[in-house]
């Protein structure tokens, strides 16, 4: 079996599901409360006393520190952190330099006592302690060497840390006809992508946000940057777009919920290095678990979604950010297994069947399971089959975890004529599988 040079986590052996024609393998990613990086910290801006905040009692506190003092407190918090996180030291500048636009800091004072100011207003965020799941997967923008039946991808994934705060963490490697699955190594230190322009970003407006140049799309994380979004980037479906004129873009829609309300919003890139987050508008957009089609048919765009809550429903749109459509009723439950919801489990595969979607279904005590729906190639409308039964449900150790009883995709991939599917394991892990498109469609009723 070939060597695939620079990938670790790998694996290579498939074993059948307990359904048939699926094919598992082996390797598994879980949440690690080792991987953190350096977020803000705020303290309560509220009044202490008649004049005087808790952030700035805390600035005025270490201005009175002596000189010595601060370079021995900040050597310590360079020997506690410096080695965890990448160039944490500028961090800390950046961070200082946001405190000084709503607290007066003096300008003439020590480089350490600046950066010490900084970190008191950071704070290390274990990203993935709690859980991690809901992955989708899209093939990687540089495909250079690649052989015939093999794809370079990016797998997306939703890391839940903290106070259930979720957010967009990736991984990238190789999918083989031949090799199976291949991973490239998570680098020691996690980023946190930043925004291009400093301000506060308002809720209702897109925002523009990078990785730093140095850091691997493997070692990056996003997190909310709205009121909007302020309690997490739920469920990323992640599609490669094509233009009329062949060209791509990646495109993923999420749930953006702020304690309260959700609402869906567009992730748009076009090389993973710079990301639009936009709001979706219309009234469609207050859904969640809207999934793209990857092309326009008949000159507009067409979208998946659980308008209801319960069904399956095929929205239309001439603008891809804005979804005022309620759409039409594209599928009900018909089976146990799906009884109490069914849903798309990431966007349409065109495939040379039509579209194929997975599926989720719920059924009794909330048990998830994933299956499949064919529609037409022009009009999508029209339902040519869907899974009677599970194409894979969670069984034996896969029912135990954050959320017991789920097994939950946000998207899989084409390789020759493998489908290969990532898929969330009682939100507590993330497991590999792949099954042969044309054995999966003659599987539909």
């Amino acid at each position: 079996m070939p060597h695939i040079v620079g990938l670790t986590e790998r694996a290579d052996a498939l074993e059948p599901s307990p359904d048939g024609i699926l094919r598992l393998f082996p390797l598994r990613l879980h949440a690690d409360p080792s991987r953190v990086v350096i977020r803000p910290f705020h303290l309560g801006w509220q009044a202490t006393t008649a004049n005087t905040s808790r952030a700035e009692k805390l600035v005025a506190d270490i201005l009175d520190l002596d000189e010595t003092t601060v370079e021995s407190e900040y050597a310590g918090i360079l020997n506690d952190f410096a080695v965890r996180h990448w160039q944490i030291e500028a961090v800390f500048e950046e961070r200082c330099a946001e405190v000084a636009s709503a607290i007066e800091v003096p300008d003439f004072i020590s480089t350490a006592r600046r950066r010490l100011i900084g970190a008191y207003f950071c704070h290390e965020y274990s990203y993935a302690a709690a859980a991690l799941m809901n992955p989708s997967v899209v093939p990687h923008p540089d495909q250079s060497d690649m052989g015939e039946g093999e794809v370079r991808f990016i797998m997306s994934m939703r890391a839940v840390g903290e106070g259930h705060i979720s957010s967009i963490a990736f991984r990238e490697g190789i999918a083989s006809i031949h090799t199976g699955i291949a991973l490239w190594p998570q680098p020691p230190i996690a980023t946190a992508a930043t925004l291009d322009a400093p301000e506060q970003p308002l809720a209702h407006h897109a925002v523009r946000i990078h990785r730093h140049a140095d850091c691997t799309l493997s070692g990056t994380v996003i997190f909310p940057m709205t009121d909007a979004q302020r309690n997490g980037l739920e469920d990323l479906r992640l599609v490669r777009c094509t233009d009329e004129d062949g060209a791509h873009c990646w495109i993923g829609t999420y749930t953006a919920y702020n304690g309260r309300e959700i609402r869906s919003e567009l992730l748009i890139t076009e090389d993973f290095r710079n990301f639009t987050l936009q709001p979706i508008s219309g009234r469609a957009g207050r859904n969640k678990g809207m999934a793209l089609f990857p092309e326009t048919i008949g000159g507009r765009h067409f979208m998946l979604g659980r308008q209801d809550g319960k069904n399956l429903y095929l929205l239309s749109s001439d603008r891809i950010d804005h979804w005022n459509d309620e759409g039409i009723l594209l599928l009900e439950p018909r089976f146990p297994w799906e009884f109490i919801q069914i849903g798309n489990c990431g966007s349409p595969i065109l495939t040379r069947h039509g579209w194929l979607v997975l599926t989720h279904g719920v059924g009794a005590m909330r048990k998830y399971s994933i299956g499949a729906l064919l529609l037409d190639r022009d009009d999508p409308s029209i339902v040519l089959g869907r899974s009677a039964i599970p194409l894979l449900a969670a069984k034996d150790q896969d029912r135990v975890g954050y959320v017991p009883n789920v097994v939950y995709t946000c998207g899989a991939i084409p390789v020759g004529n493998l489908l290969f599917m990532p898929y969330g394991i009682s939100d507590s892990a993330i497991g590999f599988a792949c099954v042969d498109i044309d054995e999966l469609v003659a599987t539909l009723v």
